[in-house]
């Protein structure tokens, strides 16, 4: 008779393990990094007295675009190889990140905080209606019984003195609709066709806003402000390297962004950075 095979030992459950669920660590890290960049830009704006949001903001492209590069020489990702209609989308998706800023900046001119505030809580909506609209989505009642709360609670954090002009409530509502755009459209080349890695995305679009950011400062004069207040006794070590931190923690920020909108929705993006943002 033939002699039995020994039985392989199994150790453990051998059952398959299940994938586990990161998008809540990577809301987590949202939340905090949002908070600490926004402590950390007013604290350069108002202690070292360096007034250059728009400088600041190229620090933000300049450093992202420089850390995505060092994260693809060390090998954490492969750029994606894409042909000209993709570099267009890319070309396209920076100008919408700086005129979002730009659109956002103006605004805070013609109108009060609180009434600022109050508009941008509307992010959420805005992002329902372009992706039933153009995606053809559809959410459950829930989730609009669900977004009232926090239109409400933002609505009584900023009761108070509303102020606007029929420009600044235009421009307001316009960057409103950009924000929500632009968020929608970061989901849709993270999962959509061209399924880009969160550091290419980055890597790519960094450069292009970094550039528009530079020519956007010259235009309004703000360049030739920043290099006055360089060539003065201003610019000491201590602010060089808070800035440079800054612009660290910037990289940090958007990655982590770019990761937490590919892991869960746009929809679920705005309403987290809606919840994250201090009110002022």
């Amino acid at each position: 008779m033939p002699k039995d095979r020994p039985v392989p030992l199994q150790l453990g459950n051998t059952a398959p393990r299940a994938k586990v669920d990161t998008s809540y660590t990577w809301l987590a890290l949202y939340f905090f990094l949002n908070l600490t960049l926004t402590i950390y830009n007013k604290a350069i704006l108002s202690t070292f007295r360096f007034k250059y949001p728009w400088t600041l903001t190229g620090i933000h492209t300049l450093c992202s675009g420089i850390g995505a590069l060092s994260m693809a020489k060390m090998g954490y990702f492969t750029p994606a190889q894409l042909g000209e209609r993709e570099n267009m989308v890319m070309l396209m998706f920076s100008f919408l990140y700086t005129l979002n800023i730009a659109i956002s900046n103006v605004s805070l001119n013609e109108v009060s905080v609180a009434f600022h505030q109050v508009v941008r809580a509307m992010t959420p909506v805005f992002t329902i209606a372009i992706s039933v609209a153009f995606l053809s989505k559809r959410y459950s009642g829930k989730t609009y019984l669900s977004l009232l709360p926090l239109l409400l609670g933002v609505y009584m954090a900023t009761v108070g003195e509303y102020s606007y002009t029929a420009m600044g409530f235009f421009l307001t509502v316009l960057g409103t609709a950009l924000a929500a755009i632009k968020t929608v459209v970061t989901n849709r080349i993270q999962v959509g066709r061209l399924q880009l890695h969160p550091l290419d995305l980055l890597l790519r679009m960094s450069p292009l806003a970094f550039v528009q950011t530079v020519i956007f400062s010259w235009m309004n004069g703000e360049l030739d402000e920043v290099v006055s207040f360089c060539k003065g006794d201003n610019m000491s070590y201590k602010l060089i390297m808070a800035l440079l931190v800054n612009g660290i923690v910037a990289f940090f920020l958007n990655y982590v962004s770019f990761t937490a909108n590919k892991k869960t929705s746009a929809l679920t993006m705005t309403v987290a950075g809606m919840i994250s943002i201090p009110i002022s």
